[in-house]
């Protein structure tokens, strides 16, 4: 489709959710341009794995063209498996079973997810802008500023910065995120042998310490297709990731119990890591163990709070910027790109009708609140329920359930 000029978006942040509107826009003949504070595309770890659930599965799908979207699902893992919740010993409390559905849920790698999303944008794509504030443009609009001193000129302003957002304070004054007492000390393993037994093959573990405020996640990570030869098939000429399968893993902790003279320093996290789960179940200390170093991320959790105001007509916000939430229930990175279609589909809407864009913003707004802090709120609630204080369900998940189930994996 030919782009028009006449109607553009700037969106500051390249993101899941500030890339996910750039080709739903981009399919709808907009004008968008991504500005990135990084140098580069790949320069810093962002994550490792995402579970797509039908929320997430279905932006992408309204925003991806047809080949793009068929290299997610191809690339992915299988759909459906388990989450299972046990005790340091990976005994079973209970498990979620998800559906065996294509479009229902499906594990994907996010740095491929991120060069999916990446593919056909080169051209309005641009690194080393980190956006500082928005101001009128006059009859242009909008105007975004960059700390190096630029400008750029929209319609429409989008900050999909992330949690660190420099635009929040100004478009939502009074939605600082809230911070929360826990972290999560993240780590990756190579996924070889016989290191995740065939039992727990298609599960998810959180499995929770025997005193209150310490868990252990991890997951397997295992590619349909190798993401080479099927951006080769589906995607020629844009970037492929490389690396085998693995398993993602991360020591939930009090942020308290993190040094601040460890929380920049990769060796000692992952120290923090082993030292933390030095009581768990053996898998899960030979995880640990053999850990890519340079992997290590450190992620003291927060929740979004609901804005009571959006101060800047014609500017909104997308994804961690606006309603970030501790990762319990996989709702984080899907309510990102939930937000992305909803939002490119109102304003595609109203460059197509000749609605004012500023309708557009606010039902997008009003909508994404909604749904979104209702995500915030069931997972700010599931971290308190699983690592909270509370004697009597903590002494239920890890002592009373998992007395009434076999052993999962033997320790020998």
């Amino acid at each position: 489709m030919a782009i028009s000029t006449d109607f553009s978006v700037a969106i500051s942040g390249a993101g899941l959710s500030g890339l996910c509107l750039a080709q739903y826009l981009t399919r709808a003949g907009i004008d968008v341009h991504v500005y990135e504070r990084d140098p580069g595309p790949f320069v810093r770890r962002q994550g490792y794995r995402i579970i797509l659930d039908r929320h997430g599965l279905a932006a992408l799908r309204e925003s991806l063209p047809r080949p793009l979207y068929r290299l997610a699902l191809t690339t992915g893992d299988e759909p459906g498996g388990h989450l299972r919740f046990t005790d340091r010993r990976l005994r079973d409390a209970f498990t979620i079973t998800f559906k065996d559905e294509p479009h229902a849920t499906r594990q994907v790698d996010r740095l491929t997810l991120r060069s999916i999303l990446l593919s056909g944008l080169d051209a309005r794509i641009h690194y080393g802008k980190a956006a500082v504030a928005v101001e009128d443009g006059g009859p242009a609009g909008l105007r975004l500023r960059f700390a190096d001193g630029g400008t750029a000129t929209a319609t429409v302003v989008v900050g999909a910065d992330g949690v660190g957002s420099a635009l929040r304070a100004q478009i939502m004054p009074d939605a600082e995120p809230a911070n929360t007492p826990m972290a999560g000390v993240y780590g990756r393993s190579p996924l070889h042998g016989d290191v995740i037994p065939d039992a727990l093959r298609t599960s998810g573990v959180l499995a929770l310490a025997d005193r209150p405020g310490r868990a252990f996640f991890f997951t397997s990570m295992r590619f349909g297709e190798s993401p080479r030869e099927a951006f080769a098939r589906l995607a020629p000429g844009s970037y492929a990731p490389t690396g085998g399968d693995y398993v993602m893993w991360g020591l939930l902790l009090r942020q308290e119990e993190v040094p601040v003279s460890a929380r920049g320093d990769l060796l000692a996290l992952r120290d923090l890591a082993a030292l933390g789960s030095a009581d768990f179940h053996p898998l899960i200390r030979r995880l640990v163990d053999t850990a890519e170093l340079d992997a290590t991320v450190l992620n003291l959790f927060a929740a979004g709070r609901r804005p009571g105001r959006w101060a800047v007509p014609r500017a909104t916000m997308m994804g961690d910027a606006v309603h970030v939430m501790p990762p319990f229930g996989a709702h984080g990175g899907n309510t990102a790109l939930r937000d992305a279609a909803l939002l490119g589909q109102r304003l595609a809407d109203a460059r197509a009708t000749g609605a004012p864009v500023e309708e557009a913003i606010a039902g997008y707004q009003d909508e994404m609140v909604r749904y979104a802090f209702g995500a915030v709120d069931r997972a700010a609630g599931l971290m308190r329920r699983l690592t909270g204080s509370a004697p009597a369900p903590h002494w239920v998940l890890t002592r009373l359930l998992p007395r009434l189930h076999p052993v999962t994996v033997p320790e020998a």
